[in-house]
């Protein structure tokens, strides 16, 4: 850092240098989303100062209206964008401008995919939409008083985007920011109030507050000054908020934009809400859902994207009391007339208002997304993709809405094709066989560790669908949601094998058989174990594999009781051996005659074996090894073979 006088230079930091570079150089086909960004901006500082002024009870159209201005100075080749919002002091131009503490620049960089016109688009996602002046601009002066401060606290922002900039204290006698553009050679056809509100008109018509341009009407005199506008001067954008205009007077294009506007996402949204709701509350829903999940939606300090206005002007961020939890991937607006303009999040938390509009909210969107899934099901599955992890989270967090939910649930199934969950719970029920009581499923670590999972044999074997489950959240989610349409959930690895109906009278006179033959070697595989297992017994669950690992509790899942235990087993879980394998065969073959002298050893095997088939660790890998070595040593000394 070097002084000279009151001016003082600083450099940028190192990921800040990348986006000034690739402003410069990779997005310049991109170059009128300049204008949005700092438009955006400018919004954005308004609204601030509007939320700050409502908390201490003062009005904040005190000082006159609150406008964005543009202009252009073809003599100095300028563009100017400026705005009277709360502004900056100079620590906040250096934490906002020179630093990526707030910018999201890092992400940004991360996000970026090679593609000029959508990595031009994230720019307001990542809230780095002010380095985009540097896309036209050799040079970009910046000038800001922050609300509240002396006229002598003004902060003069300069830099050519080449990885310094200079600040110096100024006299600003007004609060806000203005920016103003030194443009690059080539970049003329840029100061043409025609193209510059054709700009405008096209990104920014939405924004609610009264963007301004001087007057250009050749051979009309000026208009006459009124309370929205300066003496020569017009407003060149609706300058209502979207939200409160008929929806006959709305088309796909102005959703499609505000969306953007309000997410700084780049895809269009899969669908949206516009209601206007009368009765002993009103107020206004434009709530839409993203096509892609944002960045940060796994990220618990992550603002909500549902924004809160009275009477058309904006309060807060919803943080929770909006919508709940599980929709926070919604994007959009509630706009209320039956709350205070200097509303706090205290109030809002005791407030049947709030309580009638989360409820009505909830319900419209989980209306929506059942519409979706009946009359557009491809578009449904680009949502689920996305979201249906965030969605299963309302199992446990709305019970109210509990059943609709549970039909919006997608799944992996036995009888799918690919990795892609098209399952539904309503679609599974119309294919269960004829005398299934259950609705079967298995949870697994992954997708992958339940299709293989050895508790799907026999259901496999008679063609039964058992939904796959392999999301972490999907053992909260069979926990909360017990049935549906009146068939109970079941899990194929919960308690002993039971199929029910599906089963016939010489199965299971078969099964009744089997337990007999085998019970005395289920006794010795048990003494062998000692007390790593509760039990051993045969099981008809099995058709490939030699065993597999139960819970004890007959009424919880074994991967559930793992799952909060951590990666390891339940306590003292039961072996089940599967009967008709050829090893277990003979092994109830040898052990009647008392010919087997490993059978400790065997016990041992077919444990880990178990417990490695269920995707959990063993104690004693390096003893496994030596058992099983052995082993396979003895059956090749028993077959004729030489030990070495």
């Amino acid at each position: 850092m070097t002084a000279q006088a009151d001016q003082e230079s600083f450099s940028f930091q190192a990921e800040v240098v990348q986006i000034l570079d690739l402003m410069v150089h990779s997005l310049y086909s991109n170059k009128e989303i300049f204008l949005r960004e700092l438009i955006s901006n400018a919004s954005d500082a308004i609204d601030r100062l509007r939320l700050e002024l409502l908390s201490s009870g003062e009005s904040p159209e005190a000082d006159g209206p609150l406008q964005i201005h543009v202009s252009y100075d073809s003599g100095a080749r300028t563009i100017t964008v400026s705005d009277n919002g709360i502004g900056m002091s100079r620590a906040e131009v250096i934490e906002n401008i020179g630093t990526i503490a707030k910018s999201g620049t890092r992400e940004f960089l991360q996000a970026l995919t090679g593609d000029q016109r959508r990595d031009a688009a994230l720019i307001g996602q990542f809230g780095v939409g002010f380095y985009s002046a540097f896309i036209v601009a050799e040079r970009v002066v910046l000038t800001t008083r922050r609300a509240g401060l002396p006229d002598g606290d003004g902060v003069r922002w300069e830099s050519d985007g080449k990885g310094e900039y200079t600040l110096e204290t100024v006299e600003h006698p007004g609060r806000g920011t203005e920016v103003v553009l030194h443009l690059r050679e080539g970049e003329d056809d840029l100061l043409n109030g025609y193209q510059l509100r054709t700009i405008i008109q096209k990104y920014s018509d939405h924004i609610s507050l009264p963007i301004l341009m001087p007057e250009e009407k050749p051979g009309q005199p000026p208009e006459e000054p009124d309370q929205e506008t300066s003496v020569g001067e017009t407003v060149v954008n609706q300058a209502t908020a979207l939200w409160t205009r008929p929806k006959n007077e709305l088309n796909d294009s102005d959703y499609n934009e505000f969306y953007r506007h309000l997410s700084g996402d780049f895809t269009d949204p899969l669908a949206w809400v516009h209601a206007k709701i009368e009765g002993t509350y009103e107020y206004t829903l434009l709530l839409f859902i993203p096509s892609r999940a944002p960045y940060d939606l796994w990220m618990p300090a992550s603002r909500h994207g549902v924004r809160l206005h009275v009477r058309r002007v904006f309060i807060l961020e919803d943080t929770g009391q909006l919508l709940p939890e599980y929709l926070r991937f919604i994007r959009g607006v509630v706009d209320s007339s039956d709350l205070p303009l200097n509303v706090s999040r205290e109030l809002l938390q005791g407030s049947r208002a709030v309580s009638n509009i989360r409820s009505t909210a909830t319900k419209r969107i989980l209306k929506l997304l059942a519409e979706m899934a009946d009359k557009e099901p491809s578009k449904y599955a680009t949502f689920w993709k996305q979201f249906g992890a965030t969605l299963k989270e309302g199992l446990a967090e709305d019970y109210g809405n509990r059943d609709d939910l549970a039909k919006l649930l997608r799944f992996n199934s036995t009888s799918s094709v690919g990795d892609d969950a098209s399952v539904s719970l309503a679609g599974y029920v119309e294919r269960m066989k004829e005398g299934q009581e259950h609705i079967y499923y298995v949870l697994g670590p992954t997708l992958a560790a339940a299709r293989t999972s050895p508790h799907l044999e026999a259901f496999r074997a008679k063609g039964v669908e058992v939904l796959l489950l392999g999301e972490t959240i999907d053992n909260w989610l069979v926990s909360h949601l017990h049935e549906f349409e009146g068939k109970r959930l079941q899990s194929v690895a919960q308690g002993s094998a039971d199929l029910g109906a599906l089963e016939d009278e010489a199965e299971k006179e078969t099964a009744e058989q089997a337990k007999a033959e085998f019970a005395a070697l289920c006794g010795k595989l048990k003494d062998a174990l000692g007390g790593k297992v509760w039990d051993v017994r045969v099981t008809s669950r099995l058709t490939a594999s030699p065993a597999c690992i139960v819970a004890n509790e007959a009424d919880i899942d074994v991967n559930l009781i793992r799952r909060l235990q951590g990666s390891g087993l339940p306590s003292q879980p039961i072996l089940e051996i599967n009967p008709g394998h050829p090893l277990l065969v003979r092994l109830n073959a040898e052990n009647a005659g008392n010919e087997e002298p490993r059978l400790a050893d065997w016990a041992h095997v077919l444990y880990n074996q178990a417990v490695l088939t269920f995707g959990a660790r063993i104690d004693e890998p390096a003893d496994f090894v030596t058992r099983l070595n052995d082993l396979l040593v003895a059956l090749t000394t028993d077959d004729g073979g030489t030990e070495p």
